[in-house]
């Protein structure tokens, strides 16, 4: 099983799928899923965008990725994600319309749920198991959206209590041992300030052999978590810089074979090739 990873597309919705179908195209490797950290821009109603998004519209357009392309059926794009076949799994960043996502998530029991019309952009429930399958192999993980706050903030940005209270029953099961773990915040552990306190405390009672998160504007690092076991990668986000490029760290490709797990930074050469100015052409 391959699967590409990506964060902080801030409403480039179709950016990875565009990333993976050139991937597939220049490498003749097949991609199975999309995985996302983050800050996906979910915005179906323009008059529901926060002030952060508000400003960078004025300058960019793409923030209005998912309203422009992803509410409405659009002939061209539908037929190039049904001929890629692929899902994109999310978890929710602090910019989204969470009222949007509050209500489609209640409307399902599943662990994950469809947030656009053609059905291939879900979002996963924090703390809840998620599983992709394809043919022999199981990719098993657990998703936690949102950011945290150390002042007590309760508004849909930050982490809800029904959330923290799901992460605390993963927490007291203890039996599962996970290949990831998806988040959009980092753990507290930082000393500049931020993080989630609810990610520390998961990985240090829960075994998870890679973490992979957004957010933070660092640039791609990978580590040891202080718990000696999970691999922690911070992945760059997906956002061109001043010359129209992504940088590195902004794709990740993770190869599962058995219990055997295998990632890689995509070379800048392929990425380069999808710019600022011709991505969405």
């Amino acid at each position: 099983m391959k699967v590409a990873i990506f964060s902080d597309i801030h409403g480039k919705i179709l950016l990875p799928f565009k990333l993976v179908d050139l991937y597939q195209k220049e490498t003749s490797e097949k991609i199975d899923f999309i995985l996302q950290c983050g800050d996906m821009g979910c915005y179906p109603d323009i008059n529901n965008l926060d002030k952060a998004t508000i400003k960078h519209v004025k300058n960019d357009r793409d923030e209005l990725g998912f309203y422009d392309y992803f509410v409405k059926d659009i002939s061209e794009i539908r037929i190039f994600l049904d001929k890629l076949n692929m899902d994109m799994i999310c978890v929710r960043g602090n910019h989204e319309d969470h009222e949007y996502l509050d209500k489609l998530e209640k409307e399902t029991e599943a662990s994950r749920f469809p947030i656009d019309i053609y059905n291939r952009v879900f979002v996963c429930k924090t703390g809840h198991k998620q599983e992709l399958k394809i043919r022999e192999e199981t990719l098993n993980f657990v998703g936690i959206g949102r950011i945290g706050d150390r002042k007590g903030r309760t508004n849909d940005r930050f982490i809800q209590e029904y959330e923290k209270k799901k992460i605390k029953e993963l927490i007291k099961e203890n039996k599962n041992i996970f290949d990831l773990l998806i988040t959009h915040d980092k753990d507290d552990g930082s000393q500049r300030g931020y993080g989630m306190k609810e990610i520390r405390k998961l990985l240090d009672s829960v075994i998870f052999k890679y973490h992979f998160y957004g957010y933070t504007g660092e640039p791609y690092k990978k580590e040891v978590c202080t718990n000696g076991i999970t691999n922690s990668i911070k992945i760059r986000e997906a956002e061109f810089n001043n010359n129209g490029i992504l940088e590195k760290g902004s794709m990740i490709i993770l190869e599962k074979n058995k219990s055997d797990i295998i990632v890689k930074i995509v070379d800048q050469k392929l990425t380069n090739k999808l710019t600022k100015f011709n991505w969405n052409i």
